[in-house]
């Protein structure tokens, strides 16, 4: 039977949730019309094409991810924000496979909705790599250590590439304080003489400055 008061919102909703678990790559418009009991041209009502529907996967991952992480953040800074953020980030990947692939697709410069949710993501890491006293150069650099760390254990994790009997879990953990212990030794060799990142403070502002078609904002899809 055909879902009552389907909308937009409904369609990418289900989509998600399809996507997580038929794998992102393997989402149609046909399953999707199954999945929610209509035929395939009317999914066309809510999105204009199967572009459209990731596009809004991933903007609804990203909006979702943004507010874990915040709420994992909360009354924390430095190691133990590094920590929870990291944890929160790796738990959400394995558990929601679908919507994690859609995340991590960079949206177009054009797209400034997609930009600013984006942008406000990453934000959240500069915040919690701010405790650390590290000078703004650095932490842009801690931020894509922090980003590369996080997605690049995921994605192998997900695809279900660590084979050795080892937890990936304590193996995790591991590289996180390798990250965390590199980032305090950092911050001791550059010494109180440097300028330090504070939350919110720094080459980008609480408000993101969007990107056009020759700049981005640190670290945001770079």
């Amino acid at each position: 039977m055909p879902r009552a008061g389907l909308d937009r919102a409904t369609v990418i909703a289900a989509a998600s949730e399809l996507a997580d678990e038929v794998g992102f790559a393997g989402l149609t418009m046909g399953l999707l019309a199954e999945r929610v009991g209509v035929r395939t041209p009317s999914l066309y009502k809510h999105v204009d094409s199967l572009d459209a529907l990731q596009r809004g996967i991933g903007l609804q991952a990203v909006r979702d991810i943004g507010a874990i992480l915040t709420r994992a953040a909360v009354g924390r800074s430095g190691p133990d924000a590094v920590r929870a953020i990291a944890e929160t980030y790796r738990k959400w990947a394995l558990d929601h496979p679908g919507r994690y692939a859609a995340s991590v697709r960079a949206p177009r410069p054009e797209d400034e909705e997609y930009q600013a949710v984006a942008y406000e993501s990453v934000q959240i890491l500069f915040d919690a790599v701010a405790g650390f006293g590290l000078t703004d150069e650095r932490a842009i650099d801690a931020v894509r250590a922090l980003r590369t760390v996080i997605h690049g254990f995921a994605g192998l994790e997900s695809t279900d590439a660590f084979q050795m009997e080892r937890d990936p879990a304590d193996s995790y953990r591991f590289v996180i304080d390798m990250l965390i212990n590199g980032m305090r030794a950092e911050a001791a060799i550059s010494g109180p003489d440097t300028a330090p990142l504070h939350a919110g403070e720094g080459p980008w502002p609480r408000l993101p400055t969007l990107r056009t078609a020759s700049t981005q904002p640190p670290g945001c899809g770079s």
